[in-house]
């Protein structure tokens, strides 16, 4: 009667016994392909906050949205190559990533949960262009924009960002955004 493409059994294949490859790592089994929980390893931090290490030049296969929801820092580096670069980041409710430039790199942003203000522009003092963005909204900016993203939901904005090609060191981990700031000015 109704159409519902997204809910079950739809939304995702199911697998019995389906392998889970992480390279360099024994192969872990799931009765489900769709079971809620990441699969790669992870651990917490001094400050307990959990966080994903960089898998950068490895083969990878994981569940980027619930990785992303899971994530609870700032920014954590969860992939980066020499020419790419994948990074999850939790935006507190009222901050913002901050008004930034690339000038030789591309990003593409995906909103897993949340809603954001992107605003994009020629100049920092003109960012003409202003969308609201929602869970499943991606946003391409390309290299030589200035950008901002800001939180103005009321649960924390999670994203993930993908970076081409790379804008942090390898294995990058900002707990918080002060953690950010003073690494920039590092």
């Amino acid at each position: 009667m109704y159409n519902t493409p997204y809910f079950y059994p739809y939304l995702y294949p199911y697998y019995i016994n389906g392998q889970i490859y992480t390279y360099g790592s024994s192969p872990v089994y799931r009765t489900t392909a769709n079971e809620s929980r990441f699969y790669s390893s992870y651990s917490i931090n001094s400050n307990g906050a959990d966080f994903f290490e960089d898998y950068g030049k490895k083969p990878l296969v994981f569940n980027i949205n619930e990785a992303t929801k899971l994530n609870n820092t700032y920014r954590t580096a969860i992939w980066t190559g020499p020419y790419l670069q994948a990074t999850l980041m939790s935006i507190d409710v009222g901050d913002d990533i901050g008004l930034e430039l690339h000038p030789d790199v591309d990003q593409f942003i995906r909103v897993e949960q949340g809603e954001g203000l992107v605003q994009m522009g020629e100049t920092k003092e003109n960012l003409k262009f202003e969308r609201i963005v929602y869970d499943d909204y991606a946003i391409f900016i390309p290299a030589g924009k200035w950008h901002n993203l800001t939180n103005i939901g009321n649960t924390p904005l999670k994203l993930y960002s993908i970076y081409a090609p790379p804008n942090h060191a390898f294995g990058t981990v900002h707990v918080t955004k002060a953690d950010a700031l003073a690494a920039e000015e590092g």
